[in-house]
């Protein structure tokens, strides 16, 4: 017996000799690449696509009304170590059904590679941009109308009318404003005449006043101090409501639990502060769903009351759509 369990020893070894040996099975190549920019939601009966643009590294110097060693505080709370913060450029398309409506258009490369991918984004989710009848603009800052041109001037949206506030119009289109404005200033005021002119030249530019309903369904809301007409929408069907309020927030690291820190580039720093109280305290009361530019994509979600004056951004859960039939 042990004479023949030592030759079956024997012969399994020499068949482990003689046999090839399987190659190592290669490792999966890794892709490197992310995921289409896009998020999808419904408001009633509008559907509500939200768009990234990218992501701009801004130096947490720029926020202003705050210590040192609370801004440091701030930021690591949320493991954001500085001096850099990013801060997302959204966008956010609507089909009401009857339109289709973009709300800001981004920077395309004016502030970079790290920009520019709304169109690109827009394609992935299902949509060209010829299709958009409509854009709607918060203010006139490059980050958000750099957008409506190409590299050379052309309109990226030829058959959209672009809507932009009265006062923001007056100020940033304005060769005396610009004239008088300090000279890192003037930059900003070419990239929104040069985003304007080839609409203008079609005549599909108009401006609005305060309180206009732009389209059925979406109607300005008054947001100033980041710039003299920043302007919210306030979006609204079946009951269901949303305000894109545009640039009220920065960071949300933040601005949230200190509304009163203001960014250096608000033209009127005071207004922003108010209006971002103001908008806060209201929309954490009436748990109105809210969407903004600067606010980690795809920037929708609420605004809790944690205390007198203390906020919490809360970010909308990723869902599936509602099946087409209901």
């Amino acid at each position: 017996m042990k004479k023949t369990f030592k030759c079956m020893l024997a012969f399994c070894g020499a068949l482990a000799v003689l046999a090839p040996v399987a190659p190592a099975q290669a490792e999966a190549p890794m892709v490197k690449t992310q995921v289409p920019g896009y998020y999808r939601t419904m408001l009633g009966q509008f559907e509500i696509t939200a768009l990234y643009d990218g992501a701009i590294e801004l130096d947490s110097q720029l926020l202003k009304n705050v210590k040192e060693q609370e801004l440091e505080r701030l930021l690591s709370r949320m493991f954001i170590e500085g001096p850099k913060m990013q801060t997302a450029v959204n966008a956010y398309l609507i089909n009401t059904g009857s339109n289709l409506v973009l709300v800001d258009a981004g920077a395309a490369k004016l502030f970079g590679s790290g920009l520019g991918h709304i169109v690109g984004n827009m394609r992935a989710a299902g949509y060209d941009p010829a299709q958009v009848d409509t854009v709607i603009v918060t203010h006139l800052h490059g980050d958000h109308v750099g957008g409506l041109g190409d590299s050379a001037g052309q309109m990226v949206f030829p058959n959209a009318t672009i809507h932009v506030a009265q006062t923001d119009n007056d100020f940033w289109l304005s060769p005396q404003m610009a004239a008088q404005a300090p000279a890192e200033i003037q930059p900003f005021f070419k990239m929104a005449v040069d985003a304007a002119a080839p609409y203008q030249a079609r005549g599909q530019w108009k401006t609005f006043a305060e309180g206009s309903e732009v389209v059925p369904g979406i109607r300005a809301v008054k947001a100033y101090g980041h710039t003299p007409g920043h302007t919210a929408y306030a979006v609204e069907s079946n009951g269901e409501k949303l305000l894109i309020w545009g640039d009220v927030v920065h960071s949300h690291a933040v601005q949230f639990a200190r509304p009163e820190v203001a960014f250096e580039f608000d033209v009127d720093q005071a207004q922003a502060v108010a209006t971002r109280k103001s908008l806060m305290y209201s929309l954490a009361a009436t748990k109105t769903l809210v969407a903004g530019m600067h606010l980690p994509f795809p920037g929708i979600g609420h605004v809790r009351a944690d205390g007198k004056g203390i906020y919490s951004w809360i970010p909308a859960e990723f869902a599936p759509l509602p099946p087409a039939s209901q």
